[in-house]
């Protein structure tokens, strides 16, 4: 099954609806007086009603979006602000930054019993231009063809699905996020092991390659669609953070260790990266996985 031009075509179309109006138009909503600061609703650079324009810019970016890419609007239409966010997400500064804004231990303990949540605000830009690329089908339908209609499933074992399927997202992300996102490594007598803060380049490859993976396993074992990896991205960093970001592990590395370090390198991505590059590696994974289906 190979893309045709006129399918990339509206790929690249429903990307560039994103990139224009959410990754530059609406860039001044977030941009900071500093040029490597971080973004995150934690370093104070987006209001509430920064988050409002936003939400309705994002909502503008996917209805726009669903139009060129008919008949598969709604298919290729969210990409639309996913692309337009990776922009925000490479630009300014890191985790590192934001930490730096934050130097004391109790400041540090605030900082990440707060990013827990902020995954849920980028997830609902997310959302918000989905629901844009619906609205754009309610006004434009797309005729679907007709299939040979399946038995439904009972409503218990499709929420139980969905649940392994959110669950297992979050693992599968978890553990391969941790492998591909490496920093230099350095031997800790009590932790065993730091990691420094890695590169962009690397946390948007390992973001990317890691939901795309936790999606073609969902697609492949449970038949289900993007949705929940995608949603899955908002967990991810409020398991990492349960998990490695305890008062006695802040404590030691700040008493030994230099901002730059981390006990895990999922702890070292803004949550602003992962539901972006999650929310894409996501959707190109269940797109392989029905491209791995046709061609066996």
């Amino acid at each position: 099954m190979e893309l045709s031009w006129l399918m990339k075509l509206r790929i690249a179309a429903s990307a560039a609806v994103g990139v224009v109006i959410v990754g530059i138009l609406a860039w001044p909503l977030a941009a900071a007086s500093e040029p490597l600061a971080p973004l995150s609703l934690q370093a104070g650079v987006i209001s509430l009603g920064d988050a409002l324009i936003l939400a309705v810019l994002a909502f503008l970016a996917g209805f726009v979006a669903y139009f060129p890419c008919r008949p598969w609007g709604r298919e290729i239409g969210i990409l639309a602000v996913p692309a337009g966010l990776a922009i925000w997400a490479v630009r300014g500064g890191n985790m590192t930054a934001l930490l730096q804004l934050n130097p004391s231990l109790a400041q540090r303990q605030e900082l990440f019993a707060a990013l827990k949540w902020e995954p849920f605000f980028w997830l609902a830009i997310v959302a918000a231009g989905f629901g844009g690329v619906l609205a754009g089908e309610k006004i434009l339908p797309t005729p679907k063809p007709d299939r040979a209609k399946e038995k439904p499933k009972p409503k218990s074992e499709k929420y139980l699905n969905a649940a392994i399927a959110v669950v297992g997202s979050v693992l599968i992300a978890q553990f391969c996020i941790s492998a591909f996102a490496q920093g230099i490594k350095t031997a800790d007598s009590k932790l065993g092991v730091v990691i420094a803060q890695p590169s962009i380049g690397q946390i948007v490859f390992a973001v990317l390659v890691s939901f795309a993976i936790a999606a073609f396993i969902v697609k492949k074992l449970l038949n289900l669609g993007y949705i929940w990896p995608i949603t899955s991205s908002a967990f991810v960093t409020a398991f990492a953070v349960s998990i490695y970001i305890k008062e006695p592990i802040l404590q030691h590395l700040g008493q030994n260790w230099p901002t730059v370090f981390f006990s895990n390198s999922v702890t070292s991505i803004l949550p602003v990266q992962i539901v972006t590059f999650g929310t894409l590696g996501s959707i190109w994974g269940y797109w392989l996985a029905v491209r791995y289906s046709y061609w066996r």
